[in-house]
């Protein structure tokens, strides 16, 4: 189980709407990196509505994406045809996902916060051992002081993320960004407001 009493449901119910929940533009911290994506075989995971793995296609990555909400693939996929790139989407969970080792240069997980940290640190090993060496990992989270704004993801402590915990995570990584900060986002109705964000860029050895 999540953190949530019927994660489907909710999702589903959620993204079963013609605008797009986060909006069709992608994450500010992961284009903020771009300069340190490198290039080759990419993996959005948990993508939502496409506006990651879309974009990454944009800049020329051969893109993976999966989530498991079936309306949100729809729109990631009416969002793919509308940006004229191909992403290769699959409906799964994390779990059923077809996770291959060493297989993708970059891996982007951006507002992933749907687990238990029993199910994280399992989450985070089949990351690290899907990223080929000298592959990157950008992970994009909202960080614990998040609770007091309310404007976005999980109303759980534990599963809200902080410096010391994605360190010791991919400990052996070379960490070339791992930051805790407060800005306003703005990606769609989803993510409005000032809020607690956590960046982390770091290089599998």
């Amino acid at each position: 189980m999540t953190g949530f009493a019927d994660p489907q449901a909710m999702w589903d119910k959620r993204f079963s709407t013609p605008d797009y929940v986060f909006g069709e533009e992608p994450n500010a911290f992961l284009v903020s990196q771009a300069a340190r994506l490198g290039q080759g075989h990419a993996l959005a995971l948990a993508d939502g509505e496409g506006r990651n793995s879309v974009w990454l296609a944009q800049q020329g990555f051969t893109v993976d994406a999966f989530d498991f909400s079936a309306p949100a693939v729809a729109k990631a996929k009416a969002l793919a045809d509308k940006r004229q790139v191909n992403v290769n989407f699959a409906c799964c969970a994390w779990q059923a996902f077809e996770w291959q080792p060493a297989k993708y240069g970059l891996v982007a997980g951006i507002f992933f916060q749907f687990a238990t940290p029993d199910e994280r640190a399992e989450l985070f090993q089949t990351i690290k051992d899907s990223l080929k060496p000298g592959g990157v990992l950008v992970i994009q989270g909202y960080g614990k002081n998040q609770l007091t704004y309310k404007t976005g993801g999980p109303a759980k402590l534990e599963h809200l993320y902080d410096e010391d915990l994605l360190r010791q995570a991919f400990a052996g990584f070379e960490v070339q960004v791992c930051e805790t900060y407060e800005t306003t986002l703005q990606e769609g109705a989803g993510h409005s407001g000032m809020s607690a964000l956590v960046g982390f860029v770091a290089r599998k050895p």
